[in-house]
């Protein structure tokens, strides 16, 4: 089976999602998920990408990540899957790989559905009938995004912050995007898009990142 194609274009947001190897766990205790995001924290500023949103899952992580440079992402992700594996080796006295294969990535429309995806990341453990509330999960950017406690992983991004000039407004008109659900056609769509490392953006925008790329970004027919 080909490899699904990855696109890495600078200073366009991405959701990536990072699975454990059969999906075991990734995160055994609470320290393991201060570490990881201790090691996302430095790879972040190493290699210039701006973290809008998160979720670490006992046995995934998704990210919502905007790339500096065509590399950013790439070695943040290798990065990653070096020191992160390493230190818990280390610490469980473990050996050989803790991650499912390659990470998925998806472009994303910022002004289309980038908001959608920041929902769709920080949902996972209510989907999961974890919680019953996002704001109940304690290893999710919603607490920063939702309530404004400082977390210094995250960058917000300009169209979380076009929400509303004054921070209080914003907070709550963010609040406001969980009232609903997010409409299951939507959620499949974001799921499947990403899973398949595709374009998450109506046609007009997927004509750009095809002239940008001099490649097609649309699933080929089948046949």
């Amino acid at each position: 089976m080909p490899r699904q194609p990855r696109y890495f274009i600078p200073h366009m947001p991405q959701h990536v999602v990072q699975r454990g190897v059969d999906r075991q766990a990734v995160f055994f205790s609470v320290q393991d998920f201060e570490l990881y995001r201790e090691t996302l924290r430095a790879a972040a500023d190493r290699y210039d990408c701006a973290i809008h949103a998160y979720v670490l899952m006992t046995n995934h992580t998704h990210l919502v990540i905007t790339p500096g440079t065509e590399r950013s992402l790439p070695l943040l992700m290798q990065a990653i899957g070096r020191s992160y594996v390493q230190k818990l080796n280390r610490l469980y006295n473990r050996t050989g790989t803790l991650w499912q294969g390659r990470y998925k990535a998806s472009l994303i429309q910022d002004e289309v559905y980038l908001l959608t995806c920041y929902r769709y990341v920080e949902l996972n453990p209510v989907r999961a009938g974890m919680v019953r509330r996002p704001g109940d999960y304690p290893y999710s950017s919603y607490h920063h995004n939702a309530t404004g406690k400082p977390d210094t992983l995250l960058t917000e991004h300009s169209f979380y912050q076009s929400l509303a000039t004054v921070p209080e407004q914003r907070l709550a008109a963010y609040r406001a995007l969980f009232a609903d659900e997010i409409a299951p056609d939507l959620l499949e769509l974001v799921r499947d898009t990403t899973n398949a490392c595709r374009v998450l953006g109506n046609d007009r925008f997927k004509d750009q990142i095809e002239a940008m790329l001099g490649r097609s970004v649309r699933r080929g027919k089948a046949g």
